[in-house]
């Protein structure tokens, strides 16, 4: 059995559990809810509530910009991924996760995406991706309250949105399986792939 760690809120455990149903070889260990096992195989980091100020890399001009934040999931969540990148061991950063992932190699955020966020799971929007990504899209669903700005260490932009040029697929150079997106795979089986290239280097991890 091979185990991701992860941090899901409750409301959106439900997709995550049926996506990894598929895979019954991976369990999934949600830190909001139990103890994880001393050794994990991968990271997932999923979509949620704003970073917390105090862990930012950047001035925030008004304190309103952030919305919601969790500062026990920060504190998890900036924890274990340095101890994940040391290990060069997978991970799949979703939403919020791109943005932690982000900021955690030293970047910064738009820290205010007008209306982005607004039109929930109908906002789809069509992608124009680097040449050479693995998994292109041509439409996703993306909504998010903030946005990658200054790009961390060793990120690699491989898609923008077509309509405002927000980054909305990054991967993680020189490095097994490090990819993060700012929409949202767990909604709808046409993202399956991402999920399962995501399995697959966890069976299989890099020598």
């Amino acid at each position: 059995m091979k185990n991701i760690a992860t941090w899901i809120r409750e409301v959106d455990s439900p997709p995550f559990d049926k996506i990894f149903g598929a895979y019954p070889d991976v369990r999934l260990w949600n830190a909001r809810i139990e103890s994880l096992p001393a050794q994990v195989d991968g990271l997932l980091l999923t979509g949620g509530e704003d970073i917390s100020e105090k862990f930012l890399r950047q001035p925030v001009p008004d304190p309103n910009l952030i919305e919601d934040a969790d500062p026990a999931r920060d504190a998890w969540e900036f924890g274990i991924l340095p101890g994940i990148l040391q290990q060069r061991l997978p991970f799949f950063a979703i939403c919020r996760g791109l943005q932690v992932l982000n900021v955690a190699l030293g970047g910064t955020l738009h820290l205010d995406i007008p209306n982005h966020s607004k039109l929930k799971f109908q906002n789809v929007q069509p992608l124009r991706y680097v040449a050479g990504a693995a998994i292109q899209i041509p439409l996703v669903n993306s909504s998010h309250h903030q946005a990658l700005d200054q790009l961390g260490a060793g990120l690699e932009i491989e898609a923008w949105c077509e309509d405002d040029n927000v980054i909305e697929q990054a991967r993680l150079l020189d490095y097994p399986f490090g990819l993060g997106v700012q929409y949202h795979p767990e909604r709808d089986p046409l993202y399956h792939p991402l999920f399962d290239a995501f399995v697959d280097h966890i069976r299989t991890p890099a020598s």
